[in-house]
């Protein structure tokens, strides 16, 4: 069987291993100490921002709020009593019935007892957020993860385990790494818009998703030479999970007139290197050397050895024994290309 070679345009791929994490990921940590009242999430559910997620006891709380009150109404006070005090000494003073000097300490006395009333204020609004901070929200929407904390535990603020753990699923990210000799093909592939990356959860099973390509990192690894990508992908039925590991098949180039045959047309001598058997325009079959490319699913990219408009065997080459020119009848302009590699 002869296939005759014609030119196709070729997008190059590069298959990678990649591992999924989330695009949001939220720990829950409380910002003041106490009981946990109550918790209204289980492991797993889906939350919107905002949803509360604990309740923490707020008793102490609220006791710290009334003491801050109460010293606020105290420093109200002591404005009220220093200022009229200044009122008095300024009356006094129009008439020389008090120094200067006692009218000045009126007046030093009236902003002391400003700044504590400041200070006061500033400790009821902090006592107020505490108060607030009793319960906990979720700040973004997403999937609760494992481990939450449960009622009756103590919060801690600075405490080493989160009392939850919210990740936004509905997109993932994909990590891989990548030789930095390949990043700028990888790169420029991306921005001409060659196609999206293909994400796959298993080699034969499992939906195929489509990523798009957002950064890499600027820093490369100085024990392997790699650099690390991210790949952000769509995830509405929550295929790809935090911590999986993909394939993710990426964009890597074009080769506008790549010349193809399929990978069995191929032959190897004793010493490894590619052969095909050319069949010439009279009919003769040789064997050739030729130089090997990138493997496009099941055919492969001849890079030298063979010219456009060529005829190469692509079953029953092996028959053609090497050195000795072998006829053979061409069939009919051959067996057409098979389909365009996208």
């Amino acid at each position: 069987m002869i296939e005759r070679l014609r030119p196709e345009r070729v997008v190059l791929k590069e298959e990678l291993s990649g591992r999924i994490a989330a695009w949001q990921r939220v720990e829950i940590r409380p910002q003041i100490g106490g009981v946990i009242l109550e918790r209204l999430v289980d492991e797993g559910a889906r939350v919107a921002a905002g949803d509360v997620l604990f309740h923490i006891d707020p008793a102490p709380l609220k006791a710290d709020l009334a003491m801050a009150e109460a010293a606020l109404a105290r420093a109200e006070a002591g404005v009220a009593h220093a200022r009229r005090a200044v009122e008095r000494s300024d009356a006094l003073l129009a008439r020389s019935a008090v120094s200067t000097e006692k009218n000045d300490t009126a007046r030093n006395d009236l902003a002391l007892a400003g700044a504590g009333l400041a200070e006061a204020r500033a400790q009821v609004e902090r006592k107020r957020l505490d108060l607030e901070f009793a319960t906990l929200q979720s700040p973004i929407d997403g999937y609760v993860a494992a481990g939450l904390a449960d009622p009756g535990g103590l919060a801690s603020p600075g405490g080493g385990t989160a009392l939850a753990v919210i990740q936004d699923l509905d997109r993932v990210y994909v990590d891989i790494r990548l030789p930095v000799a390949q990043l700028d093909a990888v790169r420029s592939a991306a921005e001409t818009g060659l196609g999206p990356v293909e994400i796959a959860t298993d080699h034969d099973q499992g939906p195929v998703l489509q990523g798009q390509l957002k950064f890499s990192d600027v820093i490369v690894d100085p024990g392997t030479g790699n650099v690390s990508v991210r790949i952000e992908v769509a995830n509405p039925e929550l295929a790809l999970l935090p911590g999986m590991f993909v394939r993710a098949v990426v964009p890597a180039g074009m080769v506008p007139d790549a010349l193809l045959v399929p990978e069995d047309a191929v032959l190897r001598k004793g010493d490894g290197k590619a052969q095909l058997v050319v069949v010439s325009e009279a009919g003769e079959a040789t064997h050739r050397a030729v130089t090997l490319g990138a493997r496009i699913g099941n055919r492969v990219v001849i890079t030298s050895g063979v010219s456009p408009g060529e005829a190469v065997a692509i079953a029953g080459q092996d028959r053609v024994p090497e050195g000795i020119p072998t006829a053979v009848t061409i069939l009919a302009d051959a067996v057409p290309a098979q389909a365009q590699q996208k």
